[in-house]
């Protein structure tokens, strides 16, 4: 079994309740394309239901027998991002990675650099601001036959103080897994689980209660179906009565389409509902 990372423990269920649900946006476009020397093209486009559009531009060059990839990303706030990852090359299961920003229309810059080691039975991060604070934030992973446990904290150098902590247990099955995390300092628990109920059927669910705010708890369950090899439904409630739907289809190779939709079902008939579509192209 392969050790997630701390933010991954209820990545399945998380997985299911959030993603491929297309009506957060009015309408979003992905283009993708590679090329025979290793460097692969992304462009991304997306225009919110107030109407506002934003859209990046993204270079990724790819070299696998020295493990190193560079990404560049130019978006429409004018921030040039660059990215340079190391995979296995100074250590077996180490990642460095190092992160710049600059913003040309102040002058402001960022500088990060991001550790991951990974091991049969742990997996590690070290996230570094260097230049804000700086600060840094780790987190771990132990694993043992499918049961997980983990920790985070977060600390800021120049005020030497613990900026926030958090913890998790997990187990992971071929079919199901479950977890309980706390995090906001051990103030906010969530517990997920998520099943694999056929290879058609998949069910998710998750609450959470966050005890600076009272004793009401948040619950939300998801479904998906798969109609066919190329096709998928998707469904979700949580307890405000706010539902969504989802299909997405693959209308041929390097071409697929996703439509989304919200409704609130105690305000049926006002205007709160949210439509909203995706389309990717890979070549």
């Amino acid at each position: 079994m392969s050790i997630p990372a701390f933010s991954d423990i209820s990545k399945s269920a998380n997985d299911l309740l959030n993603k491929d649900f297309y009506h957060l946006s009015a309408g979003t476009i992905e283009v993708k394309s590679n090329t025979p020397n290793n460097v692969a093209f992304k462009v991304t486009g997306k225009s919110s239901h107030d109407k506002a559009t934003s859209g990046a531009l993204e270079g990724k060059y790819s070299d696998k027998s020295l493990g190193l990839t560079l990404t560049q990303t130019w978006n429409t706030v004018n921030a040039l991002d660059t990215k340079i990852e190391l995979v296995d090359s100074l250590a077996k299961g180490l990642k460095a990675e190092t992160a710049f920003q600059f913003l040309p229309a102040t002058n402001s810059t960022g500088a990060k650099l991001n550790l991951t080691f990974k091991q049969s039975a742990f997996h590690g991060r070290a996230f570094f601001d260097l230049l804000k604070g700086p600060t840094a934030n780790v987190d771990a992973v132990i694993g043992h036959e499918g049961f997980l446990a983990g920790a985070s904290a977060g600390y800021n150098v120049q005020k030497a103080a613990v900026t926030g902590y958090s913890a998790a247990v997990g187990y992971v099955a071929p079919q199901y897994s479950a977890a309980v995390t706390a995090t906001d300092n051990l103030s906010v628990f969530a517990a997920s689980y998520y099943h694999k109920v056929t290879s058609q059927v998949e069910a998710s669910a998750k609450a959470v209660w966050n005890s600076k705010s009272g004793n009401a708890v948040g619950l939300e369950v998801a479904s998906k179906y798969r109609l066919d090899p190329v096709s998928f439904a998707k469904a979700k409630i949580n307890d405000r009565g706010v539902a969504a739907v989802a299909y997405n289809v693959l209308l041929r190779p390097g071409v697929t389409v996703g439509i989304g939709a919200s409704f609130d079902t105690q305000k049926i008939d006002q205007a709160t509902h949210k439509v909203g579509t995706s389309f990717t192209f890979e070549s």
